[in-house]
């Protein structure tokens, strides 16, 4: 029986993974979709004409042997490049025969939609050299300790660094909870392409809830043109937090130009956030394909060996000796973020100073102890969803559905408040991630809950019940 496209892409992909990184396939090999497969052409689809030139570039003899494989001598390759919902084939053709040539690169017209048709280097009162950077210095590689939990982030954002654009890892998603030093590791490969090119590349570091706010203010004034072009001359974007754009279409839409801008003009993007790209809620499923394309890494939680090389380092900063034994001790009973064992170090140290104490082991394990008796989880909008939802016996997919009926919504409302107390997430994330609902829903929920609770005892003494509930998760 003859093998289809999927079969023989499977194959091939079966043995690129056997002589690659893991890294470099699931940048570079895991997006391609097969096509179809034509006699011996066999027809893949990439995510863009930069993808599409990296493979050539870097990939093309092991492309030519694998296919050779499955397709025999005279096997041919075409890529298929979607942009937007423009789509044209490349008709270059990879010939695998004898003599191992290939086409030279075909005249293509690529139809990018309003993309890319404005240079920004040649706009008027736009420079270079006025773009501030908003890095902190203090967020560098030098200051930043590498372990198992980072490892493979590091070494891709220090390629990013001596390379920016340029690399297997464009863009990158860096992921993780909070405090786990998502916001440092970016910066860092922020400062490296400073260090290494100083004004030749222009770097720019952005936190999502900026980057909205001055989106919101340039539709305001009529200067989304503007806005738009002064994006477009950056050569490192670093997009801090960008699961903060769920809910916010225009937000959404203009950054997606952007992305898309820059990704076909070979400039670095650097992106993070505290989930993977498949958990992101209220996101334009485009939006979220581009996240799909990137080096997808988590900052996970520490190891012991870690947790003492980061209390070590951030002692040593702050120029005040404290004995391998302490620093043992609250390795062990500190295991949550970097940001709380930061915390607890400074914390011991602060009092320390404040009540004129040695710090010695017995003092030291007082007040970790101490720290350490309750340690908090984060309470997340899904773990109040399913408190709300098993309360009143009510499924977490009804509340996530369109349905309208009192006790559904009334369920979704106490979700919506209690996820607005207890989060720090925005009010379009909140929105976005229960039953898909925007900002002013969330409100209006906050206020009808609290509104109700004033004259229902009955539904003040069931949301009483419930926040107890929630807050056994601490």
């Amino acid at each position: 029986m003859a093998k289809n496209h999927q079969e023989i892409w499977q194959n091939c992909l079966n043995v690129i993974k056997d002589n690659l990184p893991e890294i470099t396939f699931n940048t570079w090999f895991k997006p391609i979709k097969p096509e179809k497969l034509e006699g011996n052409v066999l027809t893949i689809n990439v995510p863009s004409q930069f993808f599409y030139e990296y493979l050539e570039e870097h990939y093309v003899d092991l492309l030519k042997k694998v296919l050779k494989k499955e397709l025999g001598g005279n096997a041919k390759l075409k890529y298929s490049i979607i942009i937007d919902n423009s789509n044209y084939t490349n008709s270059k053709i990879l010939y695998t025969g004898n003599n191992g040539a290939k086409l030279s690169n075909p005249q293509v017209s690529m139809p990018l939609k309003g993309e890319g048709a404005i240079n920004p280097n040649v706009l008027p009162g736009i420079k270079k050299v006025h773009v501030k950077s908003n890095l902190n210095n203090n967020y560098s590689f030098e200051n930043f300790v590498l372990g198992k939990c980072n490892n493979i982030a590091v070494a891709a954002g220090k390629m990013i660094g001596s390379s920016p654009g340029n690399n297997p890892y464009n863009p990158i998603y860096i992921w993780g909870k909070s405090g786990m030093g998502k916001t440092h590791l970016a910066q860092a490969i922020g400062i490296e392409v400073k260090e290494n090119f100083g004004e030749k590349k222009i770097v720019l570091y952005v936190p999502a809830r900026i980057f909205e706010m001055q989106f919101t203010n340039a539709a305001r004034k009529n200067t989304r043109n503007d806005f738009l072009h002064f994006y477009q001359m950056i050569d490192v974007l670093i997009i801090d937090d960008v699961h903060e754009f769920a809910g916010k279409p225009g937000t959404q839409d203009t950054f997606f130009h952007i992305f898309n801008h820059l990704h076909q003009a070979g400039k670095q993007l650097i992106l993070t956030s505290d989930r993977a790209p498949a958990d992101l809620k209220g996101l334009e499923d485009r939006l979220i394909s581009r996240f799909k394309w990137a080096l997808t890494t988590e900052l996970q939680v520490p190891d012991f060996e870690t947790r003492v090389a980061i209390l070590q380092k951030k002692s040593e900063k702050e120029g005040i000796e404290v004995s391998s034994q302490i620093i043992n001790y609250i390795a062990e009973n500190i295991t949550g973020s970097i940001r709380e064992l930061e915390g607890a170090l400074i914390s011991l140290l602060a009092h320390a100073t404040l009540v004129k104490e040695e710090i010695t082991f017995e003092f030291a394990k007082s007040k970790i102890d101490n720290l350490a008796k309750k340690p908090k989880k984060e309470i997340t909008i899904k773990h109040i969803q399913k408190v709300v939802c098993d309360y009143y016996n009510i499924s977490v997919d009804a509340i996530q559905s369109k349905n309208r009926k009192r006790e559904i919504v009334q369920t979704r409302q106490i979700a919506m408040y209690f996820a607005k107390k207890f989060t720090k997430y925005s009010l379009s994330t909140i929105g976005a991630e229960i039953g898909g609902k925007n900002h002013a829903t969330v409100l209006y929920a906050d206020k009808v809950i609290r509104d109700q609770m004033s004259y229902d005892k009955t539904l003040k003494t069931q949301v009483e019940d419930i926040e107890k509930r929630i807050e056994t998760y601490k």
